[in-house]
């Protein structure tokens, strides 16, 4: 667990709402604009050097949630409080690592990792030093030279976290950036993350569909339900060796983690797929 008890970040009340136009006519006349609420009073608080896995059926709003701390969008109600200072956009204190690994295809890893250093004014010897430390950091020495289409899916999420680390930000977010990956490489990421994060110290919000992801990875797991996003319950997760363990996804500790998390999901995943059919159907 973190060493300090103040909230890095704090969720207060949140609420998001959508408005989705109509597309389709019916009986000759054009559906109204509804309002769709995706998040609706999601209270969190998540200590510095934390590392919280946010989990729920598809469709609860999890990736809106990270959009709203990320700053890349904002909430209808509530707020969002990153060093008890209210989100109100994109910022360097955070850095964001997405599914889709975004990287630009005619620069190498070390020109990616470089890019966002360039975008801040970081000179040009300081930015070679950082995306060599960096690359280093997650395991990419020798591959500084290779284009994205010269790496494995593995390796280019590699480059995409090492982009959004080299600039410093204090938060580091997560949507389901391992979600694809093939089975063994998503387990070898996993185990990468973790000794990352434990070089590192940041504090990280990681967004996943995976329960076993979720148990490997977080210190804190917030189940999520379906939508309107609430917060069902947050599982702490403790194991006595996590990172020294040979095969912790075998543990018993991990089997009761993991049966937890999904009878607290199982109901939420039935109302999420109910809702998806009578959507269709209207």
């Amino acid at each position: 667990m973190p060493e300090s008890t103040t909230p890095k970040i704090v969720f207060e009340r949140v609420r998001k709402d959508f408005s989705l136009k109509g597309r389709a006519r019916r009986a000759g006349v054009a559906r109204r604009a509804t309002e769709v609420t995706a998040l609706d009073g999601i209270d969190l608080e998540i200590a510095a050097g934390e590392f919280v896995v946010v989990v729920g059926p598809s469709g609860c709003g999890k990736s809106t949630l990270l959009d709203l701390l990320g700053g890349l969008t904002r909430p209808t109600g509530g707020r969002i409080l990153l060093d008890g200072v209210p989100i109100t956009g994109p910022g360097l204190d955070r850095g964001i690592v997405f599914q889709q690994y975004a990287l630009l295809p005619w620069r190498t890893a070390r020109g990616n990792v470089e890019f966002g250093l360039e975008a801040t004014g970081v000179p040009r010897r300081e930015r070679a030093e950082r995306a060599g430390e960096f690359l280093d950091l997650v395991g990419l020495t020798g591959f500084e030279d290779r284009h994205p289409h010269e790496l494995s899916g593995g390796m280019r999420q590699r480059v995409a976290i090492a982009r959004s680390l080299a600039y410093d930000p204090e938060v580091l977010l997560m949507d389901e950036p391992f979600a694809a990956l093939d089975a063994q490489t998503r387990e070898s990421m996993q185990d990468e993350l973790l000794r990352i994060r434990q070089r590192t110290k940041k504090t990280v919000v990681f967004i996943t569909h995976g329960i076993d992801e979720a148990v490997c990875l977080g210190q804190r797991v917030a189940v999520m339900t379906s939508r309107p996003g609430r917060i069902k319950q947050v599982v702490p997760i403790s194991f006595d060796a996590r990172t020294a363990t040979d095969d912790l996804r075998s543990s018993p500790e991990f089997a009761r983690y993991r049966h937890q998390i999904w009878s607290l999901l199982h109901d939420e995943v039935a109302r999420a797929q109910q809702l998806e059919k009578e959507e269709v159907a209207a």
